[in-house]
């Protein structure tokens, strides 16, 4: 696996079937190995719609070091 699961990355090409564009944005949401031969793939979201999903061939995505995932919560201890 090149990118891990919700890893910030950007398309590299147009996608004109989704009508998205090289540069827009998502994060990794699901990771597909393929067998050796073909090209891994991945679910996306998070592009101008969060009801999209777009599955991506790995050499279409880069990431995107400008947005930095959130980090998860702080965990809090409740009183009992």
């Amino acid at each position: 696996m090149k990118f891990p699961l919700f890893t910030p990355v950007t398309l590299k090409e147009d996608l004109p079937e989704y009508h998205l564009k090289k540069g827009d944005s998502g994060i990794i949401v699901e990771y597909y190995p393929m067998p050796d031969g073909q090209e891994d793939g991945y679910s996306i979201e998070g592009f101008d719609s969060p009801q999209i999903t777009v599955e991506v061939g790995e050499s279409k995505l880069e990431t995107n070091s400008q947005t930095k995932p959130s980090p998860p919560p702080t965990p809090q201890v409740l009183n009992q």
